[in-house]
């Protein structure tokens, strides 16, 4: 099979580019995508995200681990990554985040011109449908829904006051003129319409309303094996499907939109990445390019946790099942109620430290506990708040288990290897603790889970036993310029021919805040720019 574009993973770049490019007919398209089509009720009830997360078992979600953490007591963290059309879209939480406009100026001065804040704003205003309507930051024209949320708990109401409580302003719009503040997210979730309610996902809002087109093929449960290449130009994908090995060729350009794992292991099985471990796994490297797989960023988070004295929160026992069933009933006729909450109701962006530009640390206000990743269960009601650290200064890598593409691999986030993160981090949680104590978060506190006698020793003791990522890994084929740089602003791969690498994975510095939504934005940019050429 021949196309002129193949875009090799359907996460939330891969679906933006898939539907951007084929509204050209005169262009063919292939999507090829390791799960499902993201379609099943797991995915677009809001509520199931709690079953989807944990991976126990891994619906929609590779499931993937780190090799052991130095910095966490040796510990293999836990990373889940969306297996379905949709990608990470499909299981996330649906925060609607932008990050710091300076987050992006600050690209443009590492060498990725184009990239400032004032040209990426017209990239997320047009993918954006924002129920409050349009205005100099927002877009009501897109093709992604973004809305509030229809039924926040009283909960997350009492969090925004004990916030205000210790002089944190309260901020109706994380993506308005400021960030920092406290406030209730935005959720990528549709506000109106036959499927009110139900999750938006990238595939949702771009890729499943243009199935029908004729020059769009989508291959799912489809594995790429390597890209193919005459030379240093890219030809095709060899994919495994439906139990054979098939051989796709590609006119103009490879599209690799794995993610900031899957897109730095499939450049390195094709032969692009640092030679010499290109050959300590028996593969012949096409292009010897040393920043494939490194330059691994991720927010480290620490959660607290405190059972309920009140019900009104989420809970695993008889009669908080019995609360979820009837809110799931309520969901499925409306749209509405406790269900389409994306459970991490609240939040806020402060700084740790007064004299800096910009707040550099987040915060998910949680109406449920939160252990592990969910994949440790408490059968009682509860709520959880975690701080995670936005610009850590710890860098890890991708690197290849073996040159077997069935076999996932190595992941090494390199967790607190920086020192400086550390000390951000203890700052972060000692300012979560005394929000969690504030006078209106009463009525609801029960007994601290994991509780320690708040000295330094014991606060950083537990931040090593219990911190993990809070999903946002990017920056393994880096944008930029030098000698570690994996693709250019355009992001083509140096050294290559017709490949290019679009997806979080080609951020060169990590985002103060969510990453899905800069995803989108960065294929809606590069998907106009493919298409002006």
């Amino acid at each position: 099979m021949e196309f002129d574009y193949i875009i090799v993973g359907g996460g939330s770049a891969g679906c933006v580019l898939a539907a951007r490019l084929s509204e050209d007919p005169g262009v063919s398209v292939c999507l090829v995508e390791a799960g499902g089509t993201g379609r099943d009720i797991f995915i677009r009830a809001p509520g199931m995200v709690a079953a989807m997360v944990p991976g126990l078992p891994p619906i929609n979600n590779w499931a993937l681990h780190t090799v052991p953490q130095a910095g966490l007591n040796g510990r293999r963290g836990f990373q889940p990554r969306g297996k379905a059309l949709g990608g990470s879209s499909a299981i996330n939480a649906m925060l609607y985040v932008r990050g710091h406009p300076r987050d992006y100026d600050e690209w443009a001065d590492m060498g990725c011109d184009g990239w400032d804040w004032q040209s990426v704003l017209p990239w997320f205003k047009r993918s954006e449908r924002n129920m409050r309507g349009a205005d100099d930051l927002h877009g009501q024209d897109g093709p992604l829904q973004v809305g509030d949320q229809s039924k926040p708990r009283g909960i997350s109401q009492a969090f925004l006051d004990a916030a205000q409580a210790l002089q944190i302003p309260l901020n109706e719009d994380f993506n308005g003129p400021r960030q920092e503040g406290a406030g209730l997210y935005q959720v990528t979730q549709y506000f109106d319409g036959p499927k009110r309610g139900e999750r938006c996902s990238a595939a949702a809002a771009y890729l499943h309303p243009v199935l029908h087109r004729p020059n769009l093929t989508v291959l799912t449960r489809a594995c790429a094996e390597r890209i193919s290449f005459d030379g240093t130009r890219a030809t095709g994908l060899m994919v495994r499907h439906r139990r054979r090995s098939i051989a796709l060729k590609a006119r103009r350009e490879v599209i690799v939109s794995g993610g900031a794992f899957g897109s730095p292991h499939l450049l390195k099985l094709s032969g692009i990445g640092p030679a010499d471990e290109l050959r300590a796994h028996g593969i012949t490297p096409v292009v010897n390019l040393p920043g494939v797989g490194e330059n691994l960023q991720d927010h480290l988070d620490y959660i607290l946790t405190d059972t309920s004295r009140r019900d009104d929160v989420v809970a695993l026992h008889p009669k908080g099942l019995a609360q979820l069933g009837r809110a799931a009933w309520r969901w499925r006729k409306t749209g509405q109620g406790h269900f389409a909450s994306p459970y991490a109701e609240g939040g806020a962006f402060i700084r740790s430290d007064a004299g800096l530009d910009r707040p550099d640390l987040q915060l998910h206000f949680v109406v449920g506990i939160v252990d592990r990743h969910m994949r440790r269960l408490h059968f009682r009601y509860g709520y959880s708040a975690h701080v995670c650290m936005l610009r850590p200064h710890s860098r890890g890598r991708v690197t290849l288990a073996s040159a077997n593409p069935r076999k996932a691999p190595l992941i090494d986030p390199a967790f607190l290897s920086d020192p400086r993160d550390l000390v951000v981090l203890k700052r972060g949680a000692r300012l979560l603790d005394n929000l969690m104590a504030a006078p209106p978060l009463d009525p609801w506190r029960g007994r601290r889970l994991y509780p320690h006698d708040g000295s330094e020793t014991a606060l950083e003791a537990d931040i090593r036993a219990r911190a993990d990522t809070i999903y946002h890994p990017v920056g393994t084929c880096a944008m930029g310029q030098g000698d570690m740089a994996v693709v250019d602003p355009s992001a083509r791969v140096y050294g290559t021919d017709g490949l290019r690498v679009i997806d979080a994975s080609v951020m060169p510095r990590l985002i103060g805040g969510n990453t899905n939504a800069p995803t989108i934005m960065m294929a809606e940019k590069l998907a106009a720019e493919m298409r002006q050429d």
